[in-house]
This record gives C-alpha cells, structure tokens and sequence, in this order.
C-alpha cells in the first residue's frame, strides 16, 4: 500500500524517518506536475558543421584528401549484395565455432551425468576458450575475408581477400595519419 501511495503522481512526499548518514539536510520532493506537455519541446542544437547556414566550404586540401581514398570514400555506400555477403560471413564464422563450443559443452556433460566420462576441469575451460575466442575472431575475419567488389564473390574461406583487404586497411589508416 505504501507503494502505491509513493508512486502515485499529485501526492506529497512525507517521509517519517531521514536518513541515518546525512540526518541534518532537509528533504525536498517536488509536488507539482510538469504544465507543458513532452511534445513541445524541441532540441535547439546548433554544432559546428551541422547547421544549415550555407553550402560546406571544398578547399583544395580536400580535393586531395578524396583522390588520395582511391574507390570508395568514407562517404561511401556499400552496395547491398556486398552488405548482404558481409552479414553472411560474419554470422558464419561466428556461428560455427559457437555452435561448436555449446555442443562440446552439452557434450561433456552427458557424459558426465552418464557416468561416461568425467571430463578434467581444465578441458572444457579450454575448449570454451578456444571456441568463443574464434567467434570472437571470427567477427573481423568475416568483414576483412569478403570481397567489395560487387560484381566478385570470392572464394569460400576468402583467404585471398583478407590479404587484399588488411593491406588496404592499413594503408588507409597511415594516409589518415599522414594527414
């Protein structure tokens, strides 16, 4: 009941008891409702670069910085098919090695409540290791191994691509701190 009482929205807030570890301050609960409702406030942000005051300035510097990216700029659309392949390599090399570690974990417990096999601790500690790490891993591996090329689709492991695409990764990040 007191509940209620505390939660219901036009009561006065009345506590008997103060607090043990600040007994000298007063407590202050606000009574009144808000008189407008949450739809007429509006934000009034205005950050350099976001407001519409004029068209963004082209200077020559960065003209060059857009030649220097090469095919696809940060501004860049990935094509849908490629967006698509990424998200299937993602979530097949993720998937895999988590579906592998949850089934070698149900698996060492069968075993277990059979009185097959009682597995040493240190081995499924080990295998849920290794198994989630390699999801883990596999997120990035998913993204670097597919091909941005549209038109390409790859091989099946993409090892190829992940030559092309980590050396591409990287020159991009030393032009970002050349400039």
């Amino acid at each position: 009941m007191k509940t209620l009482i505390i939660c219901a929205p036009n009561t006065a807030f009345n506590l008997s008891k103060l607090s043990p570890w600040k007994p000298n301050l007063p407590v202050n609960y606000p009574t009144e409702k808000l008189n407008h409702p949450l739809s007429t406030i509006k934000p009034r942000a205005s950050a350099k670069g976001f407001s519409s005051t004029g068209p963004p300035s082209t200077s020559a510097s960065d003209v060059n910085k857009k030649s220097m990216r090469g095919k696809y700029n940060d501004d860049d659309e990935l094509p849908k098919s490629v967006m698509y392949r990424v998200i299937r390599r993602i979530l097949f090399s993720v998937g895999v090695p988590m579906a592998l570690g949850l089934a070698l974990m149900h698996i060492f417990g069968e075993l277990k409540e059979q009185h097959v096999w009682t597995a040493p601790l240190w081995l499924p500690f080990l295998t849920t290791l290794l198994t989630f790490g390699a999801s883990t891993v596999g997120i990035a591996y998913g993204a670097l191994s597919t091909s941005l090329d549209e038109e390409e689709q790859g091989s099946f492991f993409g090892v190829e691509q992940v030559q092309k695409n980590w050396v591409e990764m990287w020159k991009e990040d030393e032009d970002a701190k050349a400039t």
